[in-house]
């Protein structure tokens, strides 16, 4: 709201008290402006850690100066050569997994002969090098041949066994269709740019057809497949989940109308068969995280959003539990709008938003160290150890004066953590249940970026067949699978059983099943 403007007459008539409220409030306002200034600016240029490196940790730009002294003796060659060695084993930890085959290269005989003279040489132990080949995607037309067969003195006519067709009149193979979601949904290419690279290997197929294929591939066959991760997610403990906004062009409502994309995942410390879904919405109500888990009975981890405190208060089987990150960020925040020159780092040090995140990074060291644990002896050992600290840290927030703060981030900061001290104490009650929602936060990332290359969903649908794939993208990049692989050995196999009714052959195509082909697996596992 635009402040109002005095005249100096109007200024001379005010009273002493008058004057001091207004100077008090046009500083207010000016430092809240500064302060939305250098957060501006921090999101646009800064750094996103929410590390406090400027405090307690070295700049990896000023490290050499950091780390300089003139007294420490320079070592000598075979002391440096002996610090540069590679690691043993890297070169083989990089390449395990990976197809070889082994190329000879020999000289011949006769040549040796004209070098060393008959007889004058001995072979010795082979010089061995290893080099990482690419060979390209190779495309090829397959024609399917089926023999079909009538009977001389009936009008029974057979077909050989063959591949269904996904779509009926249709170019698209199995493989076809995973390499075009795996281009769009893994690596973030938009359809333009993946029928852009088909035309440059002779393959002349529209976008249009791409997305069409895309669409149909995810509604018709890999639905089925996210329905039953839906309800095996179900039976986690623990969901964590998030939501970011995004937009899609035709939804029948005003252009630039926000919709969004949620995302559920089992919980981070509960072991094997990691589960990611996405599911496009075209709201924010709470409604719709409140029918995503009908039937759910456990924790959900989440930030502060309101929706999700509507399942809190509505669902009587479901304990929502709040993100320790986000009661981090805002002082995380107020130290990066912190100005670097004119003010030391004791100065910073002595604030209440450095005291809130060494507090709180206190917490996450002992969490840290009980990665290990069953969700039991964690449950202890969080009672035991981390409880007294954050009674401790609780019992400090309450005691800051928030009106004696100028900084309305910290301010913030310290009021979140009052809000929702009930939920971010959760943790406390159940060793299966993280210190935050990170998980959800890098579930969602792929999404993110790859919003970032197409900027807006076409349709309804086309969004809808995006939280599908993507959720079977994510689940099989949790569970160790070659995305691939995995999208198109899907494609091939329920396109068999549409017929069906009884659908317990999804079991053996789930993310984890020992009945998977072995090309599915990756057999390097995932580095963090």
């Amino acid at each position: 709201m635009k402040k109002k403007a005095y005249s100096k007459s109007e200024l001379n008539n005010m009273s002493k008290e008058d004057l001091i409220a207004l100077v008090m409030a046009n500083q207010e306002a000016i430092s809240l402006f500064e302060e939305r200034i250098a957060m501006m600016q921090s999101q646009q240029f800064g750094r996103k850690t929410e590390r406090i490196e400027c405090l307690d940790q070295m700049s990896i730009f000023n490290e050499a100066e950091e780390l300089h002294r003139d007294e420490v003796e320079e070592p000598d060659v075979e002391e440096i050569v002996i610090r540069r060695k590679r690691p043993a084993g890297k070169r083989e930890e990089q390449l395990e997994g990976v197809p070889s085959r082994i190329e000879h290269y020999e000289i011949p005989e006769e040549e040796l002969i004209q070098i060393f003279g008959e007889n004058g040489w001995k072979r010795l132990p082979d010089e061995i090098s290893r080099v990482v080949e690419i060979i390209p995607s190779q495309h090829e037309v397959v024609e399917r041949r089926i023999a079909v067969y009538a009977g001389k003195k009936t009008d029974k006519i057979v077909k050989a066994k063959h591949p269904k067709k996904l779509f009926p009149g249709s170019l698209c193979s199995p493989s076809m269709l995973a390499a075009v979601m795996n281009g769009k949904y893994t690596n973030g290419m938009p359809l333009y740019r993946i029928a852009q690279e088909l035309e440059r290997n002779d393959i002349k197929i529209e976008k249009r057809n791409l997305a069409n294929w895309v669409i149909w591939g995810a509604e018709r066959y890999l639905s089925l497949m996210t329905d039953r991760l839906h309800q095996e997610l179900l039976k986690s403990p623990v969901v964590h989940a998030d939501e970011t906004p995004c937009w899609v062009s035709k939804d029948d409502r005003p252009a630039n109308s926000k919709s969004f994309m949620f995302v559920y995942r089992t919980g981070e410390l509960n072991k094997g068969k990691p589960i990611i879904l996405y599911d496009y919405q075209k709201t924010r109500n709470g409604d719709h995280v409140q029918d995503f888990l009908e039937r759910y009975r456990g924790y959900l981890m989440t930030d502060a959003f309101s929706g999700y405190h509507k399942v809190d208060r509505l669902e009587e089987h479901i304990t929502v539990a709040h993100c320790w990150a986000h009661a981090r960020r805002d002082f995380a925040d107020a130290i990066k709008m912190m100005p670097k020159s004119g003010g030391s780092k004791q100065a910073r040090k002595n604030t209440v938003a450095h005291t809130a995140l060494v507090k709180i990074k206190a917490i996450y060291k002992l969490e840290e160290s009980l990665a290990d644990l069953s969700p039991e002896d964690r449950l202890k050992a969080r009672k035991k150890d981390i409880a007294p600290d954050v009674d401790a840290f609780f019992t400090w927030v309450k005691e800051q004066k928030l009106e004696s703060i100028a900084s309305q981030k910290i301010r913030e900061g310290l009021q979140y953590c009052i809000n929702q001290e009930k939920y971010l104490r959760v943790f406390l009650e159940d060793g299966n249940v993280p210190i935050d929602n990170s998980a959800a936060e890098r579930a969602i990332r792929p999404f993110t970026v790859g919003r970032n290359n197409w900027k807006l969903i076409d349709t309804i649908h086309g969004a809808q067949s995006s939280a599908i794939i993507y959720s079977l993208v994510e689940t099989a990049k949790a569970n160790n699978l070659k995305v691939y692989e995995y999208l198109k050995y899907l494609l091939s196999e329920i396109p068999q059983h549409m017929d069906d009714t009884d659908l317990s052959f999804l079991d053996d195509l789930l993310p984890w099943s020992e009945k998977l082909p072995e090309e599915c697996r990756k057999k390097v596992n995932n580095r963090k």
